[in-house]
């Protein structure tokens, strides 16, 4: 029973977290308070869903608790990853580099988005790598940020399962 529920999890965790999140629930990336609401909404998902999970091993009650609570640990890690001043402040790609990225793919210079010759300078090549050197350090603590709030979410999910099976 403990691998079916692990299994159930993961697709609950899935589907509340990508094809349910609408783009309201993306207002969980803005400054405080305003990501207070979509945190909560988006939260709510994934309580609902523990509760029709519990309904079916334990009374309402229980399962009602249960859903509350992972409401609230999901809605506090999403915090965390998501506030600008906490796990927020690490993005996968800088602004400079995206932009870069988009002039280069549009066939324009990196550095002043110019039509960018059939060589590419020293200059857009030195500013490219710089920039991707910066993005690298960054993008480590992105990535390290989201395997936290990912481990986060998974523990949580043992926990309920504990709590259910018990």
């Amino acid at each position: 029973m403990i691998y079916l529920l692990l299994v159930v999890y993961q697709l609950k965790h899935f589907l509340a977290d990508y094809p349910l999140q609408g783009r309201y629930m993306l207002g969980k990336f803005k400054p405080f308070p305003a990501c207070l609401l979509p945190l909560l909404s988006h939260g709510l998902v994934h309580g609902v869903f523990t509760f029709l999970i519990a309904l079916y091993f334990k009374d309402w009650q229980v399962a009602a608790w249960l859903g509350a609570l992972d409401m609230l640990i999901h809605s506090g890690v999403d915090y965390v990853k998501a506030n600008p001043s906490l796990g927020g402040r690490f993005k996968a790609l800088t602004k400079e580099t995206y932009m870069m990225s988009h002039n280069m793919s549009q066939g324009l210079s990196m550095v002043d988005g110019s039509p960018m010759p059939k060589e590419i300078s020293e200059k857009d090549l030195e500013t490219y790598k710089e920039l991707g050197r910066k993005d690298l350090k960054s993008n480590v603590y992105f990535w390290w940020a989201l395997g936290a709030d990912q481990l986060a979410h998974h523990l949580t999910h043992y926990l309920l399962i504990w709590i259910i099976l018990s």
